[in-house]
């Protein structure tokens, strides 16, 4: 059975959804002109709907929907893997600036907002994923899923090193998933109001500054 709760103090407890509201909150109505101009753009470049939701895998099992701008064609997902590599010809030309900068996720303030999903928590996966979970990879779903974590920073161009798998579908599931969890489930046991603001301040930086380096080889001998 699933834990539903974690004793690490208010923080956890209380605080971080006091802090994700009212961030996520600030942070649409401060961030509403981008927003508006990103979907407009969106619309004249590219046929199809502004907005992409999918079914993701949250707290407890539960689905839910998350939202991001749309970067792929239209009923891409219908027409190729489920991952995405940075040689994916379903991604629009628009839709590849905005997943380098990370602008595609922007809306999921409106899930943390609704309380699907945290600023920090490990991502949420398809549920397609998800039934591959050992017991222990399903710690990951005793919190909320984030916006960013411990694996987004460490596999910042986690779509250029897929391409250059020869199957990077399952490259994904064997190799790069099981780390991600790892690396969730031990950010789970360390989370603190400390932690999650360096990890934020770290996603910024890896967006515009710094280049990833992929500790996998040693996590999966």
């Amino acid at each position: 059975m699933l834990e539903t709760r974690t004793s690490h103090g208010f923080y956890v407890s209380g605080g971080k959804r006091i802090l994700d509201f009212f961030t996520a909150a600030i942070g649409l109505v401060f961030l509403l002109p981008g927003l508006l101009f990103v979907a407009l753009l969106s619309k004249l470049t590219s046929p199809g709907p502004i907005f992409y939701q999918q079914e993701r895998v949250g707290r407890t099992g539960r689905t839910f929907k998350i939202v991001k701008f749309r970067t792929m064609q239209i009923d891409a997902d219908k027409h190729g893997p489920s991952i995405t590599a940075s040689s994916d010809s379903r991604i629009t030309s628009l839709g590849r600036i905005m997943r380098t900068l990370k602008i595609d996720e922007m809306p999921q303030l409106w899930n943390v907002l609704k309380g699907e999903m945290s600023l920090v928590g490990p991502r949420p996966e398809i549920p397609l994923y998800v039934k591959s979970y050992t017991e222990e990879q399903k710690r990951v779903l005793t919190v909320l899923p984030g916006i960013t974590d411990p694996s987004s920073i460490a596999y910042r161009n986690e779509e250029e090193l897929l391409a250059r798998q020869a199957n990077p579908e399952r490259y994904y599931q064997e190799i790069i998933l099981p780390h991600k969890l790892s690396l969730n489930m031990e950010y789970i046991q360390n989370r603190s109001l400390k932690y999650d603001l360096s990890l934020l301040a770290k996603t910024l930086f890896s967006i515009f500054f710094s280049r990833p380096r992929y500790a996998i080889s040693t996590a999966n001998r």
